[in-house]
């Protein structure tokens, strides 16, 4: 096993809404990233992705609240720091973010070598602007971009160049963590392929230790991760490498994921597309048991009652269900 860069134990976060109800997007979820290793994490719009990925860089804005748990970078528990402290040595230094449609956060007005100069300043408020151009100019030409981009504006850039200049920004200060939160949305299949590559290249070349992808696609995880988790209801509900989460997905609402997307990989099962019933719980108020059993085919009424925790396999994978897994991977046989 290599060196563990994150590690996230039980970490819950809520929002609080204007009346003051807790809506827990974060329930009680743990992973752990090796350096090296990538991660993918799936789930349908409203799973909890997005939070969870603000969640793990430690920098909370209201109405998002940090409730419980531990966030480990790098042997740094950086939830006891003061955001202050976040914000100067975790935030790009320690871990990077790309946020969804990154490609639209640029100021038209600037040119793209000043947003380095304002990332790069922030945390070394004394390096000179040579030293910061010839790092810039180095890493997008190793990256696959042209160095004039930097003297352009946003606006002179077409979408697949804008969202691969973000990514480069974003990792100019080398982060152990790079937390991409679909990062190929928005995109054509021509730019996604270079998206993908630019991160693969950023892995490669060392400039980033490990990376989380998030996506609602499970299926373009194959390609990018290691491994998949798959995200229900603010809850972990599957965790496998990506080449069993593709074609041997457990629980129901994984494999009600793959069953919904076209799949172009060979080897996958030539099924007509299927559609998930019903509609996530209300996290205002989840159920007492399990959170997709009132959309699962093989609900009992002891699904509804008890909830359950993660559960090992014998070959390292895990999944949140009472049903035996051998009746939940009989289609498989």
């Amino acid at each position: 096993m290599g060196k563990t860069i994150l590690e996230v134990n039980n970490l819950t976060t809520k929002y609080i809404t204007r009346f003051g109800e807790d809506v827990y997007a974060v329930d009680g979820v743990s992973l752990t990233i090796e350096e090296g290793k990538s991660l993918g994490i799936a789930g349908e719009s409203g799973c909890g992705k997005s939070t969870l990925a603000l969640s793990l860089m430690g920098y909370y804005f209201p109405p998002l609240h940090y409730t419980s748990g531990d966030i480990i970078v790098d042997g740094q528990n950086i939830t006891n720091l003061k955001p202050d402290a976040i914000r100067k040595s975790i935030l790009g230094n320690e871990i990077a973010y790309i946020p969804q449609a990154a490609m639209n956060a640029l100021n038209p007005t600037r040119k793209i070598i000043r947003f380095i100069e304002d990332v790069i300043l922030a945390h070394d408020p004394k390096r000179p602007k040579k030293d910061i151009h010839d790092l810039a100019r180095k890493r997008f030409e190793e990256l696959g971009l042209p160095a004039s981009v930097l003297d352009r504006h946003a606006v002179e850039l077409s979408g697949g160049m804008k969202q691969r200049t973000v990514i480069a920004i974003s990792t100019i200060l080398s982060p152990k963590v790079l937390i991409a939160d679909e990062p190929s949305s928005a995109l054509d299949v021509t730019s996604q392929k270079m998206v993908i590559k630019m991160l693969r290249n950023l892995m490669d070349k060392g400039y980033i230790k490990s990376m989380i992808f998030i996506t609602h696609e499970l299926p373009l995880l194959y390609n990018v991760t290691d491994d998949i988790m798959v995200m229900y209801a603010g809850q972990i509900v599957e965790k496998g490498t990506a080449k069993e989460m593709v074609f041997t997905p457990t629980h129901p609402y994984s494999k009600g994921l793959m069953g919904s997307i076209i799949v172009p990989e060979a080897g996958t099962r030539e099924t007509k597309l299927t559609a998930i019933p019903g509609t996530p719980p209300n996290l205002k108020k989840p159920p007492a048991g399990c959170r997709f059993a009132e959309r699962c085919k093989y609900v009992t009424s002891e699904c509804k009652v008890n909830s359950v925790g993660l559960r090992e396999f014998e070959d390292g994978r895990s999944y949140r269900c009472i049903i035996e897994v051998e009746k939940l991977r009989e289609e498989y046989k």
